[in-house]
């Protein structure tokens, strides 16, 4: 009986133990499962990220049409793991890639059922990521206030307000009496005949100085770097060419021949940009002469004011697959921006003659959330005119290929603001503001120009690159 019993209890406990046993086997294999799952969940990431970085690789490389939408994920040992997929959607207009958002989904090969997916978009940052990109010695005056990184290969005299960056490629530069400096000095400030205040120093009766310096207490000289590598104008030239060829299946409508091809009278264009999505192009047949100085050419007369013209058919919608508009003369651009659009002025057919760009009137945008955006390219400068408005307004990329963004000095012309919302890039030394003594003479009293961030990564067509390679703009698992 007593052996009964135990063997009894023996069996009961037995089960018991071997069910508890079992349990605790089968728990710590469910946890080890689940540790390997977590790990096959983190490393489907990892592999999805490989996937992103693989594509990009082959972006910048310009290899994409080589690069594999699948492919297998080795670890550093060499031994398969798992594999990515790649799905691919590009943003592009007239054989432009503008941006790529590209989708990645990472699975190991243990756990394929585990995978992760990740979104990335990529582009270049363009120039709209600066106020100005300069090529020339430059004096800000102690009006202008500056919103958005300011560079320039030559040296700064920055006596406006800065809120970023203000970079210039040169250690020292020699600061001349057009720039307040040499002979003529700072008027008011005790600078003048040879000499040369602090920053600066007199070395061989020149006046040098550091790359970025101030005279006012305007400016934040802790955001003063110097020097910086230089921007490479060259590298940053449109190709005109491009949108020449690009545009010319549509005469009358994108690409515009010189002008006394339509009219023997012609002396340039005048486009009218409409709030509707559409532009007029007008045919100007009179201009009068204004008298004017300019640093380039001295005292002479110009031939900037409208006083004649009539337009060349019916208004015109831009073309939203290929958004430009290439003029083979000088232009008088003005109105309300509707969607992206880049245009260029320039003489392909003379290489002897330049173009220039006249703005006679205020550039707006219909909305201000990234949907508008205008390029605008002159051959040679891009000009503000003797009759712009008291109050300007201007939004856009100013492109000054081989001259420059100014106004020149017109005799007793003065203006009262200048707003500029977007990018000027100048060849050549920029200046709306003309000085005679203390006393502003011509041009405009008060100056804000702004950077426009809508248009950093996703600018109009044609928009010049200050990097080649793309980046991440966005990244999120999905």
């Amino acid at each position: 009986m007593n052996k009964g019993i135990i063997t009894t209890y023996v069996l009961v406990f037995g089960a018991i133990f071997l069910i508890m046993l079992a349990g605790l086997l089968g728990f710590i294999l469910l946890q080890l499962r689940q540790s390997d799952q977590k790990v096959a969940w983190n490393e489907s990431l990892e592999i999805a990220e490989a996937g992103v970085n693989y594509y990009r690789w082959c972006l910048n490389n310009g290899v994409e049409v080589n690069c594999q939408l699948q492919k297998d994920y080795f670890d550093p040992a060499g031994n398969k793991i798992g594999k990515f997929s790649l799905e691919i959607t590009s943003t592009q207009a007239c054989g432009q890639t503008i941006q790529k958002k590209i989708i990645a989904t990472g699975q190991t090969d243990k756990f394929p059922n585990i995978k992760r997916k990740m979104s990335v978009l990529y582009a270049r940052t363009s120039v709209a990521k600066y106020s100005y990109i300069l090529n020339d010695n430059v004096w800000v005056g102690e009006d202008h206030e500056i919103r958005g990184p300011y560079h320039s290969n030559g040296g700064i005299r920055m006596d406006g307000e800065n809120q970023s960056l203000v970079t210039s490629s040169k250690q020292e530069w020699v600061c001349t009496a057009s720039f307040g400096c040499g002979p003529k000095g700072f008027p008011g400030k005790g600078w003048g005949l040879g000499q040369c205040g602090d920053p600066c120093h007199l070395e061989d009766k020149q006046c040098i100085c550091p790359g970025v310096f101030t005279t006012t207490n305007n400016s934040n000289p802790d955001l003063f770097s110097f020097p910086v590598p230089p921007f490479d104008f060259t590298g940053l030239t449109v190709d005109l060419a491009q949108i020449k060829t690009l545009t010319q299946p549509y005469p009358q409508k994108y690409y515009w021949p010189p002008v006394t091809n339509l009219d023997s009278n012609g002396r340039g264009y005048h486009l009218k940009f409409l709030n509707d999505g559409k532009f007029e192009v007008w045919i100007i047949t009179g201009l009068s002469p204004t008298y004017t100085y300019s640093l380039e050419e001295n005292w002479h007369y110009d031939y900037f004011t409208i006083t004649n013209e009539y337009r060349y058919g019916n208004p015109i919608s831009i073309d939203p697959s290929c958004s430009l508009i290439f003029f083979e003369d000088n232009l008088w651009p003005e109105g309300v921006v509707k969607g992206k659009v880049t245009v260029a002025s320039a003489n392909l057919i003379n290489p002897n003659l330049d173009t220039d760009v006249v703005l006679p009137g205020n550039i707006n945008y219909t909305v201000l959330d990234g949907s508008d955006g205008l390029t605008l390219i002159g051959e040679r400068n891009v000009l503000i005119g003797p009759q712009s408005p008291n109050q300007m307004e201007l939004r856009g990329i100013f492109v000054a290929q081989k001259g420059r963004f100014s106004r020149n000095h017109y005799p007793n012309n003065i203006r009262e603001k200048l707003e500029i919302y977007g990018s000027i890039i100048s060849n050549g030394r920029v200046g709306t503001q003309w000085i005679s003594g203390s006393q502003v003479v011509s041009g405009y009293l008060k100056r804000e120009s702004y950077f426009d961030s809508n248009l950093v990564y996703d600018p109009p067509l044609f928009t010049p690159f200050i990097e080649p390679e793309f980046r991440i703009l966005n990244w999120e698992e999905l």
